[in-house]
């Protein structure tokens, strides 16, 4: 039992972080109740984003009312209904939901054990753009496509690819050996969750293992690289800002 040594995989580095499900502890956040709420990620840890897992018990139930706040939902193992504004739809794994600021939303009658990640990132509006739609939709019905070419690194897009968009969230998945084609190093920031398999990361000058349920924070330009490890192919969710201008 490692932890009876104080021994751990999670790191706070200044500019990136790895927090693994060991490490979880609880919190309690207005709008949501018969869950445990875990926030991951957010502005106290230096990020400009949220990132928050909720597990449902039975007769649990998720109920946050509009505000600047837009909030995307997928729901990582188990299933309920999901409401935002007038839509409303049951979704299992996979499901996700898109609530733009000034949407109300809900997740209601949720199956016992059911995990729910959510980003969320205060809306900053685009002159001549119009405001974003609600979605409900699920990551099974979105074709993914191979990442520059390789059919080893598959990249699914699942929030549309326009400028009403400040935020994109996308699922990326490895055959065991793919890897990102060279280190990248860019001004969008990232929220991360691995959904399976393990693999390892690189983040600034430091190489992590990770494998499911490990959550990562990568500042702005923070080098980052990764590759699939192991027998089996793994796959993570991951949130980053976009279609803003430099300053």
């Amino acid at each position: 039992m490692p932890e009876l040594f104080g021994h751990t995989r999670a790191r706070i580095a200044a500019r990136h972080a790895l927090i693994t499900p060991a490490n979880h502890v609880n919190s309690s956040v207005p709008g949501i109740t018969g869950a445990t709420t875990v926030i991951l990620i957010n502005e106290a840890l230096g990020a400009k984003f949220a990132q928050t897992l909720v597990t449902f018990q039975k007769g649990g139930a998720a109920s946050i009312t509009a505000s600047e706040v837009q909030t995307f939902g997928y729901v990582v193992s188990g299933g309920g209904v999901v409401s935002v504004d007038e839509q409303k739809a049951k979704v299992g794994a996979g499901g996700y939901f898109y609530a733009p600021a000034g949407s109300a939303w809900t997740l209601t009658s949720p199956k016992a054990g059911t995990q729910l990640m959510l980003f969320q990132k205060k809306y900053v509006p685009l002159v001549g753009a119009p405001l974003p739609k609600p979605i409900i939709s699920d990551a099974a019905n979105v074709k993914g496509t191979p990442f520059l070419g390789d059919p080893a690194a598959n990249l699914q897009v699942l929030l549309p690819d326009d400028a009403s968009f400040d935020m994109a969230v996308n699922v990326f998945a490895y055959q065991p050996g793919g890897h990102l084609p060279f280190i990248e190093v860019h001004v969008m920031e990232h929220g991360l969750v691995m959904l399976g398999g393990a693999g390892v990361y690189r983040l600034e000058d430091s190489w992590y293992p990770v494998q499911t349920g490990d959550v990562i924070w990568m500042a702005p330009y923070c080098a980052q690289w990764f590759v699939a490890m192991g027998k089996q192919p793994a796959s993570y969710l991951y949130y980053k800002d976009v279609n803003r201008a430099a300053l």
